[in-house]
């Protein structure tokens, strides 16, 4: 397992240098393949939620949503919340691995995520359906936040953007796993069945801690912003000390670049949490396809997010974070329109185009949020950006579900859930450009934290 060793030792220090390694080494990959379990885990919600709402609701074949789908749109919206809503409990398990180490943590939550996902396979009615995941949610969600973080400490910045995207990328084909399952397994197998092959990647998870390496700016708090003391910052300077969701010594220059990553946060996940959860409910109970077509249309994402993901990085790296970051997020928003603005070929071609610029969307934004905060503070702040994106998801839920009841449809709803991410790409005026630079660079803050000789950034 070689790795490459990078000269940020600070001056005069006896210390070696930090082992970083290739985006498609074993300690990065062992984490991607962690984000495929935590994928699978996830999204077994909404790929199921149209046998859901049949199994625990009554069709009828009626005009409205419910005697359509077998529940109405305000239940399956916030039940779909709730499940949103216990994301944030993901915010004091991903500030935990500031305070106990990367891998332990992202191990753990994965294991207890997993195994309450099967344990939905056992469900007596829609609402326990909701309580397993609900429960399952935050560890899960912890996965996906420490998994970034994990991908963006082991690498220098000349493959930041590729490891963040390889993480993703292991995300969304553990989502298209559960669509693909869905589609291919008999009509018996059903939404239990789907459920419990969760304890697969479960049981998988001790091959994948041999290949986990703790990262070593994590090891020597490597990572900028000391605070005025002398650098590297031990990382019990900030993580195994006071509340651990507190963000307070981050500095002026700190809390302003968190200010506008959670809007950023909170309006992507306003518009992506109902696009994407209201989809086969919509492909499925109004235009009538079958669970067949559905999993092939997430088949096909699969590329299609791949596609995405390369652009992202490519962009991240040529043209910069910020302006690839604001391009993507405003065309998830008008995908998300396209999807619900007519029949089945404008849902196709919405689905895609949201899963394209998703997917752009992801490596870049990761990549600047591990940039952006020092080493005792990214998991923290991974936490934070994680709940403010269950807030906005869950608000966007609520509002798609009851817009589309008094409508009768989703294309209007769509709309007004699209709207503040267009608005939000104006937040990444406020952040600084980081493109080329390391962490030790980037995350310097101000003039009295920044480590000697590190550049000012503006």
């Amino acid at each position: 397992m070689a790795a490459d060793r990078l000269p940020l030792s600070p001056p005069g220090s006896s210390d070696p240098a930090l082992r970083l390694y290739r985006w498609r080494q074993a300690p990065v990959v062992s984490v991607a393949a962690v984000a495929i379990a935590s994928g699978f885990g996830q999204f077994g919600a909404v790929a199921a939620l149209a046998d859901v709402a049949e199994a625990f609701g009554e069709v009828r074949g009626g005009a409205s949503v419910a005697e359509q789908a077998g529940l109405s749109g305000t239940v399956l919206g916030v039940g779909l919340a709730v499940i949103r809503l216990a994301s944030l409990g993901a915010l004091p398990l991903a500030a935990l691995a500031d305070r106990r180490g990367r891998s332990r943590v992202l191990l753990g939550c994965t294991g207890v995520g997993l195994a309450l996902v099967a344990l939905g396979a056992f469900s007596p009615g829609y609402w326990w359906f909701v309580a397993a995941f609900g429960l399952s949610r935050p560890f899960l969600s912890a996965t996906n936040a420490v998994a970034q973080v994990v991908a963006g400490e082991h690498t220098a910045s000349s493959d930041r953007a590729k490891a963040v995207a390889l993480v993703a990328a292991g995300y969304g084909s553990g989502a298209a796993l559960v669509a693909v399952v869905r589609g291919l397994v008999p009509a018996s197998f059903g939404f239990r069945g789907t459920f419990a092959l969760a304890a697969v990647p479960l049981l998988l998870l001790p091959l994948l801690a041999r290949w986990m390496v703790e990262p070593d700016r994590y090891g020597s708090g490597v990572g900028g912003g000391d605070g005025g003391r002398a650098w590297p910052p031990p990382i019990g300077a900030a993580g195994r000390h006071g509340h651990l969701a507190s963000l307070g010594a981050l500095g002026p220059t700190g809390r302003s670049r968190l200010r506008a990553m959670l809007v950023v946060a909170f309006a992507a996940a306003f518009v992506t949490g109902p696009a994407n959860s209201f989809v086969y409910v919509y492909a499925e109970g109004v235009l009538d396809v079958s669970p067949a077509v559905t999993a092939a249309l997430y088949l096909a994402a699969v590329p299609v997010g791949l596609g995405g993901l390369v652009l992202g990085r490519w962009g991240a790296d040529r043209w910069g974070r910020r302006p690839t970051a604001a391009a993507a997020l405003a065309g998830v928003s008008l995908a998300a329109m396209s999807t619900y603005a007519a029949g089945l070929p404008t849902t196709i071609v919405g689905a895609l185009l949201s899963v394209f610029t998703g997917y752009a969307f992801a490596p870049t934004v990761a990549s600047l949020a591990n940039e952006l905060f020092p080493t005792q503070f990214r998991g923290r702040v991974a936490g934070w950006l994680v709940a403010t994106g269950v807030v906005g998801a869950v608000a966007g839920l609520l509002v798609f579900g009851v817009l589309a009841d008094r409508l009768d449809g989703f294309a209007g709803a769509a709309v007004v859930v699209s709207a503040p991410a267009l608005l939000a790409t104006l937040a990444f005026f406020r952040l600084p450009e980081t493109r080329g630079m390391e962490l030790e660079e980037s995350a310097a803050m101000d003039v009295g934290d920044r480590r000697p000789g590190a550049p000012e950034i503006d």
